[in-house]
Order: structure tokens, then C-alpha cells, then sequence
């Protein structure tokens, strides 16, 4: 790699982690070919990036950004997983993780916190943005729903009472 691709590659990266909220640093050493792609199509389809870069080149894009202080934690052949979705790289990774011992997660960050490998566990274990939104829907139309029920609730009575009336006399 000359200099002007290495100068891409890191223009590259600080645009990513200009984007993104968290980042899940994994050692992956040992993954056959078809594990790494597994992992990638399952990133892919959670919205998640993963990247395999030279440290010194991440740490050269890290520097002047909030997750400037993961950089310790770039020692030997890792992989940046980032995402926009908070808790999505977590996830993936940690489930990857569970079903693969070659992967290992190192930390990461959300937004400026560093976080070692029980806080992207723990972060792994809240519900995604996705599940945030639809829980947060069904909050709001429950009320609705049961006001519509109530409101209903007196005529349909009233109705059964009239109707019990004709059909006794």
C-alpha cells in the first residue's frame, strides 16, 4: 500500500466514525473464510459495518475523534464493527461470538465511553433501535385502542339491553 492509498484508507475511516454511535473491536484470528462472510452478511443485514484494517492506520483516523480512547485496544489482527443503531454491532457480534470461539471481543465504545468486553456485553443485551420504536408505538396506541374500546362499551350495552327487552316481550 503506497502513501496516497494509505491517506485514503484513513480519510475513509475518520468519515465512518464521523457517522457512527458505537464501535465493537473483535479479534478474529482464526476464522475460515466462510465464518468471516457469515459474520459480514449478518453485519450487513443488521445496517452494521465490519472492516479489517491495519492498526496503525485506525489509529491514525482515531486521533481528533470521540473514540480516540479505543485505541489501546488495537493490538494484533482485529475488526471494527460500526453502526449507526447503538446497540446493533453489539449484538451481531456477540451472538456471532457465542456460536464461534474465534472471535473474540476485545471493547469498543458508545459515542466518547470506552467500554471493555463486559460493557459491549451488556450492551449487546438491550433491546435494538428498532424494538426501542415498536415498543414505544404499541405505548402510544394502547391508550387509543382502549379509549376506543370504552367509548364503544355503553352503546353495544345498550343495545344488548334493548335487544333482550324485544326478544322477552
Amino acid at each position: 500500500m503506497d502513501r496516497t492509498q494509505k491517506a485514503e484508507t484513513v480519510a475513509q475511516l475518520q468519515e465512518t466514525l464521523s457517522d457512527v454511535e458505537s464501535i465493537v473491536i473483535t479479534q478474529n484470528a482464526g476464522l475460515t473464510a466462510a465464518q468471516a462472510s457469515d459474520l459480514r452478511v449478518q453485519m450487513r443485514n443488521a445496517g452494521v459495518s465490519f472492516k479489517v484494517s491495519k492498526n496503525r492506520l485506525v489509529l491514525r483516523a482515531l486521533q481528533g475523534t470521540r473514540f480516540e480512547g479505543i485505541g489501546p485496544m488495537l493490538k494484533g489482527p482485529v475488526g471494527l464493527a460500526t453502526s449507526k443503531d447503538p446497540v446493533a454491532a453489539a449484538k451481531i457480534a456477540a451472538t456471532f461470538a457465542k456460536n464461534n470461539d474465534k472471535l473474540i471481543i476485545v471493547g469498543g465504545a458508545l459515542g466518547d465511553k470506552v467500554l471493555d468486553f463486559a460493557g459491549v456485553d451488556a450492551l449487546s443485551k438491550l433491546p435494538s433501535l428498532d424494538e426501542m420504536r415498536a415498543t414505544l408505538l404499541a405505548l402510544f396506541q394502547t391508550p387509543a385502542t382502549r379509549l376506543a374500546t370504552l367509548s364503544q362499551a355503553p352503546a353495544s350495552q345498550l343495545a344488548r339491553v334493548l335487544k333482550a327487552y324485544a326478544d322477552k316481550g
